[in-house]
């Protein structure tokens, strides 16, 4: 039994600052929960058939088919990332300032932290999943780490200036005729051999994420910059820390939506039907306007958080062990999808492919409440925090 005892008048200032930080804790972690779930939503798409890897439509997709993924790409493509990007830099300033609170030496920490992240993402890259952005977020992490002391103002514009110089770059790409598929029919056939790829066994599937590797790594000349961009939002969020409050900043979340809904929706129709990222003016156009859409998700899913706290009790603990469920969603995919376990590869349609994703993120779910009220951290979180800090910290609650 509790006992009671008088009110003091300052219990309610400490007692209101313990529910605020609360409130941000399970905000910040039911935002990253659906970012993973808007992740799978993306990548789930590399598993299910090997044209992805090509940028073609499978040849087996009907007029159903291509609207669904044409749906999932108009929707996700180019804007999950940026949402899952935002955090990592608005969780950057929390340990920040929990440094500064224990008063340890913040940036070797960090560095120990983004070693462990940049070995964790080049196994997943090797063996799960060859679009890995961890190794992406480590890099990322040590300019991060150099800027970390600019004001807000300053984050924000160097992010839209980051994207302007991204998407101009594109724009004289796409005027000078480059195509990241120049011949379609070659693309069809290396479609259908990475397909018969993934069907194989393990070393089947590593010789192929090692093939595709470099198209990957090419990839990041345009994500790269623009997941730091994200970054550099959510440091000038994190500074200001918009999420720890967040009903006091409702009249900007709404101008997020009137304006990103529109602008965003556009752009990532005319991306959608203008071919993706195998057409460099649809590039273009998305790198611009997908920032909007997915601020235009994050203001609305903040919003339902606030008016249904108990949609975000149920996302916060998946996001709480973010990293382990980035993993385990690339591993439960493999065993799924790929010869390593039920060989569905080029087996499903896009309305199963989506199925498939959505009974994996519940799982999830339901599997990361269950862990996180009987241990502190989630198990990769567990092991990179103590290769971070160099202990073993406790783990059981």
């Amino acid at each position: 039994m509790s006992t009671l005892r008088p009110h003091r008048q300052g219990d309610a200032p400490k007692a209101a600052a313990e529910n605020n930080d609360d409130a941000r804790i399970n905000v910040v972690d039911a935002l990253r929960g659906i970012a993973l779930l808007l992740i799978l939503l993306v990548n789930v798409w590399y598993f299910s058939s090997g044209y992805e890897f090509h940028l073609v439509d499978d040849p087996a997709y009907g007029p159903l088919d291509r609207l669904v993924a044409g749906a999932m790409e108009l929707l996700f493509a180019m804007k999950a990332y940026l949402l899952f990007s935002f955090l990592f830099g608005y969780s950057f300033t929390l340990q920040l300032d929990s440094a500064a609170r224990r008063g340890t030496a913040f940036s070797r920490s960090f560095l120990r932290r983004l070693s462990g992240l940049f070995v964790l993402g080049a196994v997943h890259a090797v063996l799960l999943f060859h679009g890995d952005i961890l190794t992406t977020y480590a890099l990322l992490g040590l300019l991060l780490l150099t800027v970390r002391r600019i004001t807000p103002r300053t984050a924000l514009v160097a992010a839209a200036t980051i994207v302007g110089v991204v998407a101009f770059l594109v724009a004289l790409a796409a005027v000078g005729g480059t195509t990241l598929v120049p011949d379609e029919a070659a693309a069809l056939t290396a479609g259908a051999r990475s397909t018969d790829a993934l069907r194989g066994d393990l070393g089947d599937v590593v010789l192929e994420h090692l093939r595709s590797m470099p198209s990957m790594i090419g990839a990041l000349a345009v994500q790269g910059p623009l997941a730091f961009a994200a970054f550099l939002v959510g440091l000038a969020a994190g500074k200001h820390r918009m999420l720890a409050a967040v009903h006091t900043h409702d009249t900007l979340l709404r101008r997020c939506e009137r304006v990103g809904y529109p602008v965003g929706l556009a752009g990532a129709t005319v991306f959608a039907i203008g071919g993706g990222t195998a057409n460099m003016t649809a590039l273009m156009v998305s790198i611009v306007t997908a920032p909007f859409l997915a601020a235009a998700y994050a203001a609305t899913l903040l919003r339902l958080f606030t008016r249904r706290p108990r949609i975000a009790d149920f996302l916060a603990p998946a996001g709480r062990m973010a990293l382990t469920n980035y993993l385990s969603q690339s591993l439960i995919c493999v065993l799924v999808f790929t010869g390593v376990g039920l060989g569905l590869t080029g087996h499903t349609s896009p309305a199963q492919t989506l199925l498939i994703a959505l009974t994996i993120f519940l799982a999830q779910a339901v599997a990361s409440t269950w862990w996180m009220r009987r241990f502190r951290y989630g198990p990769t979180e567990w092991a990179l925090r103590a290769w971070t800090h160099n202990r073993r910290p406790a783990m059981r609650r």
